[in-house]
């Protein structure tokens, strides 16, 4: 974006904000009542680019610049910072993260620039941190986030100062012993041990998500999206055949999904 765009859209935030000739809905507009909106936009940018649909993530990053545009318009009007503070800080903020771009440092592997990665974060949040504040390496983790992305990010925390098994085999053991004590707090038929275990088994799955270098976020969407393709053609069969799923015997549904396996498997 040309800097004649970006002042042209900043220029028009600040007309529809403008509390005698601007917009009833955007001069209403709050940090906290814009949330849904921001959350909402990022999801579907990455929704696009899931999609591979370039012409919608075009017009997807757009909306989601509008929400950044929109909450630099509040906090100006509120003398708290503008537009350009925003950009500046996160231009700071690189140059600060990639020292082996903008200054002398040299990493021998990915392992070293990650390291140095954490650590810049670390005195980031050492800074911001109020003299009387959590001093704990896990505070500053959005409690917001998706319980798959919190999780992961704590763990990765956790890891980066010690916490962590040195290789994944001891995490398969880790999986296989909550995965038993779900099984015995069913047994016992305590809902609320229940609760708690299977809890329990999803953290250390994400604990074998992250030592195996995979994403438990996109990889839990990848596995819905596969499951929803292949339940899909198990009713499109069914209603080919003149019948309701609930008219079908589970022996039925489950060949129909193995075949929708076969058929779909490259999809």
């Amino acid at each position: 974006m040309s800097l004649a765009k970006t002042q042209a859209l900043l220029a028009l935030m600040a007309r529809l904000r403008d509390p005698d000739t601007g917009c009833a809905w955007d001069v209403k507009q709050d940090f906290r009542s814009l949330i849904p909106y921001t959350i909402e936009e990022a999801y579907e940018v990455a929704d696009a680019i899931e999609r591979d649909d370039f012409d919608d993530l075009r017009g997807e990053l757009g909306d989601l610049l509008l929400q950044v545009v929109f909450h630099s318009r509040i906090a100006e009007e509120r003398g708290l910072f503008d537009f350009e503070q925003v950009a500046g800080a996160i231009g700071d903020k690189l140059v600060r993260r990639h020292p082996h771009v903008f200054a002398d440092a040299k990493f021998d592997s990915d392992e070293q620039r990650q390291q140095a990665w954490e650590t810049a974060k670390a005195e980031e949040r050492q800074q911001k941190r109020p003299a009387d504040g959590d001093e704990s390496v896990l505070a500053g983790v959005a409690q917001s986030l998706p319980a798959l992305v919190q999780c992961e990010k704590i763990q990765n925390r956790a890891a980066s100062h010690g916490f962590d098994w040195p290789a994944v085999e001891p995490v398969f053991d880790k999986v296989r012993e909550e995965l038993q004590e779900v099984h015995e707090a069913w047994q016992s038929g305590d809902q609320a041990h229940i609760h708690e275990e299977v809890g329990d088994l999803l953290l250390v799955a994400v604990n074998l998500a992250r030592h195996l270098k995979v994403n438990p976020e996109i990889a839990l969407r990848e596995a819905t999206r596969k499951f929803t393709r292949r339940f899909n053609f198990i009713e499109r069969e069914v209603k080919a055949s003149g019948r309701q799923l609930l008219d079908c015997e589970l022996a039925e549904l489950d060949a129909l999904w193995n075949e929708a396996k076969r058929r779909l498997q490259s999809q």
